[in-house]
């Protein structure tokens, strides 16, 4: 079981239980499950999917951040979450700020 904190700039988005995750990181998609090692990455945008334990699923778009996974807890940290997918103007947009934010912290 992971216990899962998704948080952003105005609010915490989920707080809770999850039997897994999957989530935009920069550079693809991680999947997350229980005992999974340790681990930082940053992130991109896209769908966020938090699977409850007892079925069923919570979806939101997020975009930037990071996210780290320790001892079954996994924090979420995005500069952007929406409990549905934003229009093509808003996801351009977050996309850029995306790779601009990556790009400071890999040294491009």
């Amino acid at each position: 079981m992971l216990n899962v904190s998704v948080v952003s700039p105005d609010r915490t988005v989920f707080q809770g239980e999850a039997a897994s995750v999957v989530a935009p990181a920069w550079d693809g998609q991680v999947g997350l499950r229980s005992r999974h090692a340790p681990m930082i990455t940053l992130l991109g945008s896209g769908p966020l999917t938090v699977d409850n334990p007892g079925g069923g699923s919570h979806e939101f778009w997020i975009a930037g951040g990071v996210l780290k996974v320790e001892s079954d807890v996994v924090t979420i940290l995005t500069e952007f979450a929406s409990d549905s997918e934003p229009d093509q103007e808003t996801r351009e947009r977050l996309a850029a700020v995306v790779a601009a934010g990556v790009n400071d912290a890999i040294g491009v």
